[in-house]
């Protein structure tokens, strides 16, 4: 059972995200906080499994509420839930520690998909973001160099690479390239796997500085 507390400063939204994460039956929430010092202090007592986190509340800052969390309590991650794209905030909370950043319009299967992933160890970013984040890292890369692990790779899989680096879901992966999900789904973890990618971010930063996906 993942155990995990809401953090956000409007009490509607945090009914709505129980009302979503409590459909899950492998999803318990621990507790609520409505800002980030209340969040500190529950996380502690609770020691949630997941902090689904909101970045901008009067009850204290959300990143710092996600650094002292991510320092004090290494067995507890932290999943970032805004209505925020923008760059700054982004990376700040990537260096605060957050394993996810997600925005608000995120739909309910993807929320409670991204709290598994985020529970099990791993890391994520909303489709949105990562294009920013991606775009962001073409410009500052030097010339594209593909990377010699791509020899590797058929065809469809370099498509699938491509697609990931655009920022886009297993969902949206299959309907380009007329694959059911299922597919999609195992192209993805053969290119984790060859790739030796921690995440699907890390295959989308090998993509753009491969030049496999240019800047949008």
């Amino acid at each position: 059972m993942i155990r995990v507390l809401i953090v956000d400063d409007q009490e509607l939204v945090r009914a709505g995200l129980r009302g979503l994460l409590g459909n899950d039956p492998g999803i318990e929430i621990a507790g609520e906080a409505s800002g980030g010092v209340r969040a500190l202090a529950e996380a502690r007592r609770l020691r949630p499994d997941v902090v689904l986190m909101d970045l901008r509340m009067p009850g204290g800052a959300g990143l710092d509420a996600t650094a002292a969390i991510t320092a004090e309590l290494p067995g507890t991650r932290v999943l970032v839930l805004t209505t925020f794209d923008e760059p700054g905030e982004i990376d700040a909370a990537v260096r605060a520690g957050a394993a996810g950043y997600l925005l608000k319009d995120t739909g309910a299967d993807e929320l409670r998909r991204a709290v598994h992933t985020v529970a099990a160890g791993g890391s994520l970013l909303s489709p949105t973001v990562a294009r920013h984040l991606m775009d962001r890292l073409a410009a500052q890369d030097p010339p594209p160099s593909p990377d010699p692990r791509l020899t590797t790779l058929t065809e469809r899989e370099l498509q699938v690479l491509a697609r990931v680096g655009l920022g886009e879901t297993n969902q949206e992966i299959a309907a380009a390239l007329f694959l059911s999900p299922a597919t999609a789904r195992t192209y993805v973890s053969r290119l984790l796997a060859k790739l030796r990618a921690r995440d699907r971010t890390q295959l989308a930063v090998i993509a753009h500085r491969s030049g496999l996906t240019p800047p949008r």
